[in-house]
């Protein structure tokens, strides 16, 4: 069974066109990159080459049993050694199939930005076979956003399309592993996860995200791929902003309980690395205007569930227990919902004018949505979507939980889902 199934039919339709653009498949660790590449070649009538370069010997990796015999050992990745000469060699070897080849040829290559300067390389390359009509298709992955993003705007402009993938969602985990919403809502949406979620394996889950998932996107993804002047405050704004999900802390009040700590751009340089990542979004305050990403005060919010649970010291049932904090659980989970299906071009904000405030303001254009996500059985005041009514007239409501759109059903939907939906839904 396909999962990640809109973007499993969007790679598997590309592979069946002429080879016209690069195909890039990116997206956060851990969110089923090359699960789903592996799913698409198995299904392709086409024979393909999978090399991931974070594997000692490509060769190694099995093949499709309709692959062609190679003419010459496929080249051997040496530690050490995964520069632009060993990323020719691969693309040569793959090319001698392909030319030989009558349903054209896939080759696959995952996490491509582990090559230095494999922007410029792919691009020569994929340059050449367009030249001399080769029909060869190039799909390549990366788990770091930011980088990739950056060898792709700087050097493979028009060349490419993308196939992002973000954290799963509800209906995905419910699909996949019988997930329900107490247990997304704490556990969140790594498939992996879902084999530790048991009680008995509380500790063994915990220790999955945090050295699986935390430190490979942090040590690996940021910090041995960007110029990071001081990694501790970097690892110090990630458990920060995790601790605080759901709530504002201020840039100036976290540096001033932090050494050494720079000064709020540096701050606000790494929460962007740290979102371009998949771990955490420091969202802006709703001025009525374009939002400022360098506000001293963003609302914090993880990115997954997971990230945030398995640093508390509290259970799933000592979560689900303790009311006010299960609150916070759950409008980080409405959050971090908004934030991986919000699409491009919609900004993801909060507001707050003196005591009345907003959980999450949602734009697009001239489209624009206040949301409130409520917990409890009764919705309570609504005096932050009133008064956010009243200061932009033409802004719709729309109340999470309670006795407005229930949770589950808010996350069966996208963030653009309900932005266009344009109705007021406020109890």
């Amino acid at each position: 069974m396909a999962y990640r199934r809109e973007q499993y039919a969007t790679l598997a339709e590309r592979l069946r066109e002429p080879p016209r653009t690069l195909t890039f498949v990116t997206g956060p660790r851990q969110t089923g990159k090359t699960t789903l590449i592996r799913q698409v070649l198995e299904d392709q009538r086409a024979p393909s080459h999978y090399v991931a370069v974070d594997e000692p010997d490509p060769a190694a990796v099995p093949r499709p049993p309709d692959m062609l015999p190679s003419p010459t050992p496929a080249p051997a990745l040496v530690p050490g050694q995964r520069d632009t000469r060993w990323l020719a060699a691969v693309w040569e070897h793959t090319r001698a199939q392909s030319a030989r080849s009558q349903r054209g040829f896939i080759l696959a290559l995952d996490e491509i930005q582990k090559v230095p300067n494999w922007s410029d390389a792919v691009k020569g390359l994929w340059d050449a076979d367009r030249r001399n009509g080769l029909p060869l298709h190039v799909v390549l992955a990366g788990s770091a956003p930011l980088l990739m993003q950056q060898g792709l705007t700087e050097s493979l402009a028009g060349r490419f399309e993308t196939i992002p993938l973000t954290h799963w969602s509800f209906v995905e985990m419910a699909e996949a592993f019988d997930f329900d919403l107490p247990r997304y809502i704490y556990f969140g949406g790594y498939p992996k996860v879902a084999e530790f979620h048991g009680a008995a394996e509380a500790e063994r889950w915990r220790n999955y995200v945090l050295d699986a998932v935390i430190a490979p996107n942090i040590e690996r993804d940021i910090l041995a791929m960007q110029r990071i002047d001081n990694p501790a405050l970097l690892r110090q704004l990630f458990e920060l902003g995790t601790e605080h999900s759901g709530r504002l802390y201020p840039y100036n009040r976290m540096l001033a309980g932090l050494r050494d700590a720079g000064n709020t751009t540096t701050l606000a340089r790494y929460e962007l690395l740290l979102r371009q990542a998949g771990l955490l979004a420091g969202l802006p305050k709703y001025h009525g205007t374009a939002p400022r990403r360098r506000a001293s005060s963003p609302k914090w919010n993880t990115l997954n569930m997971a990230l945030m649970t398995a640093v508390s010291d509290y259970t799933f049932e000592e979560a689900q227990a303790d009311r006010s904090h299960w609150g916070r659980l759950v409008e980080s989970a409405v959050g971090a919902h908004i934030c991986n299906t919000a699409g491009r071009g919609v900004h993801v904000c909060y507001w707050r004018d003196r005591n009345q405030e907003v959980d999450f303001v949602l734009q697009h254009g001239r489209r624009l949505l206040a949301i409130e996500v409520k917990s409890g059985q009764r919705p309570g005041p609504l005096a932050g979507l009133d008064a956010f009514k009243n200061r932009f007239p033409r802004a719709h409501t729309l109340l999470v939980g309670a006795d407005g759109v229930p949770i589950g059903e808010f996350l069966a939907h996208s963030a653009t889902h309900w932005l266009e939906e344009g109705t007021d839904v406020s109890g």
